[in-house]
């Protein structure tokens, strides 16, 4: 049994999914970001970021989001969320899940939280440089897809579409989403019509894209 501290539409998306994917027992406890209960102490002494998710594994704590997706990928092989060990597939996975999490979940963090940046709001000119390096991410990876796809790994999909979903959903109110580029948007119909991404939107109470 796991039990999953979430937000709905955070980071914490990822790990839900897996779940959903492995056909694990879990329990969900809701982290109610709003109000500001990351912060609580009870919370923090599972997660001294003050982040979520979190995720307890046979009774210990541990948190970040693609850590979780990898070690969830790991523990249950049978679902084939990660490639065996050792082959070309496999190290094409760790090295898109490192990609995508220095690359758009960083840049992400600092578009929705100007503070990080020491503002209450972006000036137009960082605004700006945010969204152009968010963007040729989207470039790059539509690039990829269009050549390899439909999935991040070929013909065959693994966890890494799981994670690049959710930062698909993050770009939904930008300038410019993600489903603006050919092959994204192919991928996002394509995920979007998996039934654990269905279950998770009930789970979560969650409507919109």
């Amino acid at each position: 049994m796991y039990t999953l501290y979430y937000s709905p539409g955070t980071a914490s998306m990822v790990v839900h999914l897996a779940l959903l994917e492995i056909g694990a027992d879990y329990e969900l406890k809701l982290v109610d970001i709003e109000q500001g209960a990351q912060h609580d102490a009870q919370y923090r002494k599972l997660n001294p970021c003050g982040h979520v998710p979190t995720l307890v594994i046979d009774g210990q704590p541990v948190w970040e989001s693609v850590a979780l997706l990898t070690i969830l990928a790991e523990r249950h092989p049978q679902a084939k969320l990660i490639p065996p060990a050792g082959t070309p597939a496999h190290n094409a996975w760790l090295q898109w899940s490192v990609y995508l999490s220095n690359t758009l979940m960083s840049s992400y963090r600092f578009w929705f939280y100007p503070r990080e940046l020491g503002s209450e709001e972006h000036s137009p000119a960082i605004r700006a440089a945010l969204q152009n390096k968010i963007e040729k991410v989207w470039d790059h990876l539509d690039t990829h897809l269009s050549a390899h796809g439909p999935y991040m790994l070929g013909t065959e999909f693994s966890g890494i579409d799981l994670l690049l979903i959710m930062l698909l959903r993050w770009s939904r109110n930008m300038p410019r989403p993600a489903t603006e580029w050919p092959a994204l948007k192919r991928f996002a119909e394509l995920m979007r019509a998996r039934e654990s991404w269905k279950r998770l939107y009930e789970l979560e109470g969650l409507s919109t894209w």
